[in-house]
């Protein structure tokens, strides 16, 4: 039996396959184009739900190691206990290519308000005009940041996490790998959302191509502008593209999760595989029907219900 989207993440896609129809996508290479159409797509999902009014929004800023000034976002809810707590850095998704803390104000508040976790959100440098190991540093010093200000912020510095979906997901499986390899600060978990992990994924999958709302076009585009021409060939660290990493063992724990008609599909299942073959403690969810990011516009859906309950437990519960 061929697969076929869930039927109510279909309702819901259904506006927006109209809207594309007969619409010609960015070519590889074209992030501007990309940047064009998929932030305000974003902006228009992060709306769509409504924002809790007892999250508190603060900035701070961090001075990268070539000396430019990083956002740090940080969302608590009101009313939390004043005893010190759990607490996760967040890091977007955009292939690597495109968004910023702000696109993602609504989500991120949403996930603090249902959990009562605090999150840290890190504005990284995006590729092309910042390439690897730019992002992943940044995202690096993002977690630094907040183990040395845990204190003053009311964490646990044994109880953070590191979180992200997509492009997000990958970086923060990269801060895991890299913290371990720095012996730097303690991760309680690695929390990868439908993560890109892979640089090599670049071949279309004629089964998962009709559902593709991240294609294997737009795969090639992120990893290359990262990468350059270093992309799908021998020397790409995993510190860039955790799929890499030569031994997972010793790793943070993991939940992760991903879609069945995601072009990410194949790279998670095998990490997640390798993770708990190197002993590292694995939470791993295939979700059938349902393709990538869905549960940013199918967000009525009994899946997505599922999903976003499963990623509350795990925050509620570091």
């Amino acid at each position: 039996m061929p697969f076929a989207l869930d039927p109510q993440v279909a309702d819901a896609l259904a506006p927006i396959a109209a809207a594309m129809a007969g619409s010609t996508p960015p070519p590889v290479g074209d992030v501007a184009g990309r940047r064009a159409a998929l932030e305000g797509l974003i902006a228009h999902a992060d709306t769509a739900q409504p924002r809790p009014a007892d999250v508190t929004i603060t900035d701070h800023h961090l001075l990268a190691s070539d000396g430019e000034k990083i956002l740090l976002r940080w969302y608590t809810k009101q009313g939390a206990p004043s005893e010190p707590g759990p607490a996760a850095v967040y890091f977007h998704g955009g292939g690597m290519i495109l968004g910023h803390v702000g696109l993602f104000d609504g989500a991120i508040s949403r996930y603090v308000s249902a959990s009562g976790t605090p999150i840290l959100s890190v504005d990284y440098r995006l590729a092309p005009e910042h390439p690897h190991p730019t992002p992943v540093e940044d995202a690096y010093a993002g977690l630094v940041w907040l183990h040395e200000n845990a204190a003053v912020l009311g964490v646990d510095p044994a109880r953070i996490a590191v979180f992200g979906d997509s492009a997000g997901g990958g970086i923060a499986a990269a801060v895991s790998i890299l913290a371990r390899d720095r012996q730097g600060p303690a991760i309680a978990q690695q929390i990868l959302v439908m993560p890109m992990l892979d640089d090599r994924t670049l071949t279309p999958d004629p089964q998962l191509a009709p559902y593709a709302l991240w294609s294997w076009d737009d795969n090639r585009t992120g990893w290359g502008a990262l990468l350059g021409d270093a992309i799908a060939g021998p020397d790409v660290p995993a510190h860039a593209a955790p799929a890499r990493v030569a031994d997972p063992a010793g790793l943070p724990p993991a939940y992760i999760e991903v879609g069945q008609l995601d072009i990410f599909r194949d790279e998670d299942l095998t990490y997640a595989l390798r993770l708990s073959q190197a002993g590292v403690p694995v939470e791993f969810h295939l979700h059938p029907g349902v393709p990538h990011e869905f549960e940013s516009i199918a967000f009525t859906s009994d899946v997505a219900k599922r999903v976003m309950a499963d990623r509350i437990r795990v925050l509620s519960s570091l």
